[in-house]
């Protein structure tokens, strides 16, 4: 294992192996180059992530273990199943990415600073209009009330944040994107790293061993390009 942070060179966007990766701060495996859509599409094609907050360097990450969510361990307690049989609330995809993530990156429950900053935001928007990046959307009223994105390359999705105004609206978004996938047969999203809402809704934490070969799979399922066309979902 190295004791030494990996700095990526400016012209090569080959990252370093996993096995670089730092174990504090668990998964830290390299900094610096930029957000060019070449560096993210081959990031997130080797299961690794951007990072940072205001003031820090380009971080990027592999942590170990690493968040998952299995298609099939998805859990809907009774009290969401009766909301989304009842629900007020219209699902699309792709309808507005930007606001999507303009509204994540400002989300008005988020306490600490957050860490989609404008570099971010103006990276993932690009990512977007190559067909990498794409957000579920969620509507009360043609108001929007919660939403996610994330990157997708074939049928590898790894999530990036999520927001809600209304109650139910992120979870209501995370189980649209969830069917959606699971037409096609992808078996899991990567979440990234672990938290209370994610474990509520059936994600878990597998060794960076595990995910690399879950992603592997998912990498060699070939998607096509109408699957992630704007249109309202059907609930």
């Amino acid at each position: 294992m190295s004791q030494f942070l990996y700095t990526l060179d400016d012209k090569e966007l080959a990252f370093p192996p996993h096995q670089f990766a730092l174990n504090d701060p668990n998964g830290l495996i390299a900094m610096g180059g930029d957000l060019s859509p070449q560096r993210l599409i081959q990031a997130y094609t080797n299961g690794i992530f951007p990072w940072f907050n205001d003031g820090d360097p380009l971080l990027w990450w592999s942590p170990n273990p690493r968040a998952v969510l299995k298609v099939a361990d998805l859990k809907i307690n009774r009290s969401l199943k009766k909301f989304i049989n009842k629900s007020p609330y219209k699902i699309t995809v792709n309808n507005c990415f930007n606001q999507v993530i303009d509204i994540c990156a400002d989300a008005p429950f988020r306490s600490d600073d957050t860490w989609i900053l404008p570099d971010m935001i103006n990276a993932y928007k690009v990512l977007h209009q190559q067909g990498f990046a794409h957000s579920i959307e969620v509507w009360k009223n043609e108001e929007l009330v919660g939403g996610l994105y994330g990157v997708a390359i074939n049928g590898f999705f790894s999530g990036e944040s999520m927001f809600y105004t209304q109650t139910n609206a992120s979870k209501i978004a995370l189980v649209s994107l969830i069917n959606l996938l699971n037409l096609i047969g992808v078996q899991f999203i990567d979440c990234q790293i672990q938290n209370p809402f994610l474990e509520s809704m059936g994600a878990i934490e597998i060794t960076r061993d595990e995910f690399l070969q879950l992603k592997s799979n998912e990498l060699n399922r070939p998607v096509e390009n109408r699957f992630w066309q704007q249109r309202e979902l059907s609930e």
